[in-house]
């Protein structure tokens, strides 16, 4: 599950806060984390589905402006004690927090994440940092400025059929990559209102698109120099300005090319949310992974086509971040790409806009 819709058999909401993952081994910090929560919105089992395996850390506080979807979110058995709130200002106001976890509105996210940078907290935020430019330079600004760590939500760098693909890339067995091919579709479902308005949205590139364009560089370990795209809006009004068909092409570093198409079309009788892909064709083989079957494949000059088995275990995006911000372990998911990765979705949304292919500096 790696975007939010609101028709499921459960609310995403409940089905966020209550989740959980095979707790691994637990992880211990050097001191205790007060966290709290700011919006509900986005993939927040990214942070309750891990407290289980962080016995250091507690969640503190919850806010979102709908209260009764803080009702419900806090539900969750390690939420019970957190301080609840409307109001994130008045939150950061009251709270002694160590780690803000930001997951309201796209485009209400940047104030959120300045408003908790000004207060030197660290900082993991859902995608994309901000919906515009402008916004993320100030953001870049104040974290060095500040001096403290910010992360970013793109959970599925942690998956290991994309960790594997990173391997087999990284191995050389496919040679070097040239063209990328990548696919993100979903069941429409019902969505909130935030998603039906530019302003709060931002668009499907910037929500989505982000997620997969980060697993092509993360992949293939190739640079993205240049961006063009269209985005549409097919059938279904009630949408509002939320685009339901996107296409983007990009130039890589070594002249070859990469391609993410998306789409709101998968059909309620589909067996799964969503149906994602991606292809790495290099110069020696081609390694692909499909939602669909669930399985890496790898064809090589030298090799008959073949599923890869014994994946790489899973990881946890807000472990990680804690790891690199507590005991010093280096960031799966670095701040420079969380960066580039978010200029390059910029340029992509820049280019749907535009109709012009755009640099990506």
């Amino acid at each position: 599950m790696h975007e939010s819709s609101s028709r499921w058999t459960i609310s995403r909401r409940a089905l966020l806060a209550g989740m959980g993952t095979a707790v691994a081994d637990p992880v211990k910090l050097p001191e205790k984390v007060r966290v709290a929560i700011i919006g509900l919105e986005g993939h927040t089992g990214e942070i309750t589905g891990q407290l289980k395996q962080l016995p250091d850390v507690e969640i503190v506080a919850i806010c979102d402006e709908d209260a009764k979807a803080v009702e419900r979110f806090a539900r969750h058995p390690q939420l019970a004690a957190a301080h609840r709130y409307s109001d994130y200002r008045r939150l950061l106001d009251s709270e002694k927090l160590d780690v803000a976890a930001v997951c309201n509105n796209n485009g209400a996210r940047a104030a959120a994440i300045l408003a908790c940078l000004d207060r030197k907290l660290h900082v993991i935020a859902e995608k994309p940092l901000s919906i515009n430019r402008p916004d993320l330079e100030r953001i870049k600004k104040t974290v060095a400025r500040q001096n403290v760590k910010l992360g970013m939500l793109l959970g599925m760098r942690y998956e290991p059929c994309y960790r594997a693909l990173r391997q087999i890339v990284e191995s050389g067995e496919i040679g070097e990559v040239a063209q990328i091919s990548s696919q993100k579709s979903y069941k429409l479902g019902a969505r909130e209102d935030w998603y039906t308005h530019r302003e709060t949205y931002g668009s499907t590139i910037l929500w989505i698109g982000i997620h997969m364009i980060d697993l092509m560089r993360f992949t293939s370990g190739r640079e993205f120099t240049h961006a063009s795209s269209f985005m549409g809006h097919v059938g279904f009004p009630e949408l509002g300005a939320m685009e339901n068909t996107t296409v983007s092409g990009f130039r890589l570093d070594n002249r070859g090319t990469a391609s993410l198409h998306m789409d709101y079309y998968r059909p309620e009788t589909a067996p799964t949310h969503g149906d994602d892909r991606l292809r790495l064709a290099g110069t020696k083989g081609v390694a692909e992974y499909m939602d669909a079957t669930g399985g890496v494949t790898l064809i090589t000059t030298k090799s008959k086509l073949t599923t890869i088995s014994g994946l790489p275990p899973a990881g946890s995006v807000f472990v990680d971040f804690l790891e690199n911000v507590y005991n010093g372990k280096p960031a799966t998911l670095p701040l420079a790409d969380i960066y580039r990765v978010c200029e390059i979705t910029l340029a992509a949304n820049d280019a749907a806009f535009s109709g012009k292919i755009v640099p990506i500096v």
